[in-house]
């Protein structure tokens, strides 16, 4: 009987050492602190294109989150902004990288957007998107107006690379009219123009872009400036382009290119709880070292300048971590 009794409380014992350590896998952070759970038991984040910044840095973003909070978080593969933004709409993800022109369409109810998307909150200005337009030596292409009759890549369709390709074509005098068009993502287009089945093609992200930087290894290829004055002029109606440089040597090339740009935003479902939203946002910038590892655009990333060029409302909870720091 002693025996039996003996044996039955260590049975109770190791239970509830079992018990407390799956309590604490389940609330706490991997590395031992610790750290309040969501509401919410899925993140999604939607990203865009395979080699893109966006997918890059939302897998690191995913993997904190599920880290982090133990909830199931993983990035969804799409068309990018425009697709990012009505699957935010239907409530199918809970966050999602976009660019500036496509939320400040989303937000007006204008362009890609027949109303406006109430339930999209934003949580913070990023890193600008560089428009590259990438051409060959032999393509003859000089500057922007040189695009006029050529075969061109302008992103996937209703993408935030479309979107302002588009508007910037328009804002040289170009419609797509006068030009003949492919509805190509990044890997796509480099793997066109390699094939020679294109004159240039846009790719708008934060830099280095991947697919840019292979298809470097194995053409001879140039980038294709954008005048800064008539960026200036079509920002009198589109705001949210400025006017930036692709730094020498990005891309092998020796010189500065002047382009344009448009800042990335991280934008969350306005439905979301503050709680939620708060602890997301704060996980988000206590971790810009391992989004930054992940891919370098995230360096450009800062709290300091996270609420300039906000063009969405603010999520109440980012809101109060802002207000907090």
């Amino acid at each position: 009987m002693k025996r039996f009794v003996k044996g039955l409380a260590t049975v109770i014992l190791a239970s509830s050492v079992l018990a407390a350590c799956s309590s604490d896998e389940g609330g706490g952070s991997s590395n031992g602190e610790d750290t309040e759970g969501l509401d919410a038991n899925i993140v999604t984040i939607a990203t865009g294109g395979a080699s893109g910044p966006y997918n890059i840095i939302g897998t690191a973003l995913a993997e904190r989150y599920s880290s982090e909070f133990g909830v199931n978080s993983k990035t969804q593969t799409t068309g990018a902004s425009v697709e990012n933004i009505n699957l935010m709409k239907q409530e199918k993800i809970e966050m999602a990288f976009v660019m500036s022109d496509v939320l400040s369409e989303a937000a007006e109810g204008v362009g890609n957007f027949t109303e406006k998307v109430e339930n999209v909150s934003q949580i913070a200005a990023l890193y600008p998107n560089f428009v590259q337009i990438v051409t060959t030596e032999k393509s003859g292409i000089e500057s922007f107006e040189d695009l006029k009759g050529k075969r061109i890549a302008v992103g996937a369709q209703n993408s935030g690379v479309e979107v302002n390709a588009r508007n910037l074509l328009e804002g040289h005098g170009i419609t797509y009219d006068d030009i003949q068009v492919d509805y190509l993502g990044y890997a796509e287009a480099a793997d066109a123009l390699k094939a020679g089945k294109l004159d240039a093609a846009f790719l708008t992200s934060g830099i280095p872009n991947a697919s840019l930087m292979e298809l470097e290894q194995g053409l001879d290829m140039k980038l294709v400036p954008v005048d800064p004055e008539k960026i200036k002029e079509i920002a009198q109606d589109q705001a949210y382009f400025v006017a930036l440089e692709i730094p020498a040597g990005t891309y092998g090339n020796e010189e500065a290119i002047p382009t344009a740009a448009i800042m990335n935003a991280l934008v969350v479902r306005s439905d979301m709880s503050e709680d939620d939203v708060y602890q997301l946002t704060k996980s988000f910038f206590e971790g810009l070292e391992d989004l930054t590892n992940a891919h370098q655009a995230a360096a450009d990333i800062s709290l300091e300048s996270a609420q300039q060029g906000m063009v969405a409302p603010v999520h109440p909870g980012a809101q109060k971590y802002f207000d907090e720091q």
